[in-house]
């Protein structure tokens, strides 16, 4: 039973780090005039959202393939990461007018995943043992 809750840790950090990230950049343009004031103007620079979207990829992909392998074998919350992924990285595609809706549906599907595979895991009724999957729900 140690495996889940290690499993479940994992999606729930993925969750939190998809989502913090999506906060800083809504909030982002609230925060901007006030980021010199406390001399964190670093929170506003491209690089910096680019290694927390990254180091939240990183766990998500480390989250769902060891879903994939361990448990479900249901590929498609990776699919849904990796395309959520890709809207943010992108958040300007459609301009800066809609960069917020594009951030908010990039994070909509990386949170979606890590909730999917979260579901996926517990469903399965066979997790005690390594060897078994639970492909055949």
């Amino acid at each position: 039973m140690q495996v889940i809750q290690d499993k479940s840790l994992l999606d729930r950090l993925g969750i939190w780090a998809s989502s913090l990230c999506a906060v800083h950049c809504l909030a982002l343009p609230i925060l901007i005039p006030l980021l010199p004031l406390v001399g964190a103007s670093f929170f506003a620079q491209d690089w910096f959202e680019r290694i927390i979207l990254s180091l939240s990829m990183i766990i998500g992909f480390w989250a769902l393939l060891s879903g994939f392998y361990r448990y479900h074998r249901q590929i498609y919350p990776v699919y849904s990461l990796m395309l959520g992924g890709i809207i943010y990285w992108n958040k300007n595609m459609f301009g800066d007018s809609y960069e917020p809706f594009t951030i908010a549906i990039g994070a909509m599907l990386i949170v979606g995943a890590h909730v999917v595979n979260l579901k996926l895991c517990k469903s399965c009724h066979s997790c005690d043992t390594e060897t078994s999957s639970c492909s055949a729900d």
